[in-house]
């Protein structure tokens, strides 16, 4: 019987051993964490976007008439000057068409000198008749007193009557003559007028079979060679394009942004743009386009012309105009542009990878409904919307260190630092590493400060 209440003894001293071991060990374990002091700093909030070169202003020079093309007076990478000749289509027909009109012009001003001389000659012969009239009228008076006193025979009279009569007729005869020489030489120039305009659209017929550059720039694409028949584009069927001539004086670099960072871009902000074909070099730039249509990423097209309905990730253009753009740059090089949209001096900041989540419950262990009851549960939904964003605060509690979640107020993110505007003093140890730790990290929770290469040895062996 007393090896029983011993053996009974001995089994309680060794289990509260046990628990008192378990328990003194729970009290006294550490979390191995990597820890940072609160500073103030300059902070810049930068994005980037991928995209490509491209000249502010181009042109495609396309075929303006059919024809086989002539002569190519330029080849790919040229410069060019406003004006320069390009190329030239074949131009038979619209130069033949040219000259006839161009005589059928000189035949309309020899009529029209020549009516203008028969307009002349009918005011010369008006200004006869007129004199003769005057001459017949004196004549006529005359007879008229003469023969009211019998002086002169009925037969006389009549002659001089006769005299007077034709020569009214004859001023009116020519008084139309002069109309109808005016009339004619107005009409020989209205002829002159058709076919002067004619004329005008001929040549301009035979100017489209001439291509110049419509400002300097460089023959970025020559898709065509000498000996190619071109066509115009009719209605929705594009025509021959000859070349592509790009103005490299003002460069932009045209770039896609995602639709989560388009919100805080806006024109004038300073951009960095570095191209892979020049690797080592940065261009100094500026926003002065940020598109207001939303492109698939999939497929490079706007939403308004999207027909699907399905939800993918999308992009806005945004254009970076270059400051200084380098004789090296060239349509279509890819680029990448980091665009700075908000910057801050001398503020609190801290490691972005510090910042962390924690549901408000999960730190109050003990907190109840207003009836006494546990929490209601709720979905993981509701669990992401009752989050409280903060850091875990060194502090010391019994002359141990305790990581003290404590709510902190953010501002704009850096690129490896986040601003904090309430919750925090410069000088403050928080915990900023591993992640691994921060996720699984308890609120109160013993710690101790270690390098992280020594967290990343734990954890892999």
């Amino acid at each position: 019987m007393l090896k029983k209440v011993l053996l009974i003894l001995g089994i309680v001293i060794v289990f509260g051993g046990v628990v008192a071991f378990s328990i003194v060990k729970g009290q006294t374990a550490t979390t191995k964490v990597v820890t940072g002091k609160v500073a103030r700093e300059d902070l810049a909030q930068v994005i980037s976007g991928t995209g490509q070169i491209k000249p502010k202003t181009y042109a495609n020079i396309g075929a303006e008439t059919i024809g086989r093309i002539t002569h190519l007076y330029v080849k790919e990478g040229d410069h060019v000057k406003q004006g320069q000749m390009l190329a030239a289509i074949e131009n038979v027909q619209p130069a033949a068409d040219v000259d006839t009109q161009k005589a059928t012009i000189a035949a309309a001003h020899t009529d029209i000198n020549s009516y203008i001389a028969a307009e002349k000659t009918a005011a010369a012969n008006l200004e006869s008749a007129q004199a003769t009239l005057e001459q017949k009228q004196l004549d006529y008076k005359r007879g008229v007193e003469l023969y009211k006193e019998q002086l002169i025979p009925k037969s006389d009279y009549d002659t001089r009557k006769a005299a007077y009569d034709v020569a009214v007729a004859a001023v009116s005869q020519s008084k139309a003559a002069v109309g109808q020489a005016q009339a004619q030489t107005g009409s020989a120039d209205a002829r002159a007028a058709q076919a002067q305009s004619t004329l005008a659209r001929f040549k301009n017929v035979l100017d489209r079979t001439k291509n110049v550059a419509p400002f300097d720039g460089i023959v970025t694409n020559l898709p065509v060679r000498e000996g190619e028949t071109v066509v115009v584009g009719i209605q929705n069927a594009e025509g021959s394009t000859l070349m592509t001539i790009a103005d490299m004086s003002v460069v932009t670099a045209e770039v896609k942004v995602d639709e989560t960072d388009i919100v805080n871009v806006a024109i004038g902000q300073p951009a960095e743009v570095t191209v892979d074909a020049l690797p080592g070099k940065t261009f100094k730039g500026h926003v002065t386009l940020v598109g207001d249509q939303a492109i698939l990423r999939s497929t490079g097209i706007a939403t308004s012309q999207s027909t699907t309905g399905a939800e993918e990730a999308k992009d806005f253009k945004v254009v970076v105009t270059l400051d200084n753009p380098s004789d090296d740059l060239r349509p279509g090089l890819s680029t990448t542009a980091k665009i700075t949209t908000a910057s801050k001096n001398n503020v609190v900041a801290i490691p972005i990878q510090a910042l962390t989540t924690r549901d408000p419950n999960e730190l109050n262990a003990t907190a109840k409904t207003t009836s006494g009851a546990p929490a209601p549960t709720k979905s993981a939904a509701e669990k992401k919307a009752a989050e409280v964003q903060g850091v875990f605060i060194l502090k010391q509690k019994d002359g141990k260190d305790h990581a003290v979640f404590t709510p902190v107020q953010t501002g704009i993110t850096g690129t490896t630092d986040i601003e904090v505007t309430s919750g925090l003093n410069p000088g403050d140890e928080i915990v900023t590493g591993t992640y691994k730790v921060l996720r699984s990290l308890k609120n109160n929770a013993g710690v101790k400060s270690v390098d992280a290469a020594e967290i990343a040895k734990d954890e892999t062996s």
